[in-house]
């Protein structure tokens, strides 16, 4: 099985630190949906984070608002994770 039949729900956010607000979801689904949400990303070259917890909460958010305050940290912390990979990769290709 492919990883992405295993995964049947997925939640995309969008941050953007220049306008100082929180994280927004601008994608949820499951089934069909999660899969074209997951290959659009790779596509886009947008790390995947596998937490199914974390979707679960984040999938009942309505598209387009911000995640709640009690979502904060644990969103940093991936976000944080997936700025590192990202960098790490662009170093990389740059060598």
């Amino acid at each position: 099985m492919a990883e992405t039949e295993k995964m049947d729900k997925a939640v995309a956010i969008v941050y953007d630190a220049d306008k100082g607000r929180a994280p927004r979801v601008i994608a949820s689904g499951k089934g069909e949906i999660a899969r074209k949400i997951i290959e659009t990303a790779r596509e886009a070259g947008v790390h995947i984070q596998e937490d199914s917890d974390l979707v679960e909460l984040l999938a009942k958010i309505p598209l387009g608002q911000e995640i709640p305050a009690e979502l904060y940290r644990t969103v940093a912390e991936v976000l944080a994770f997936v700025y590192k990979v990202n960098e790490q990769f662009k170093n990389k290709l740059k060598k």
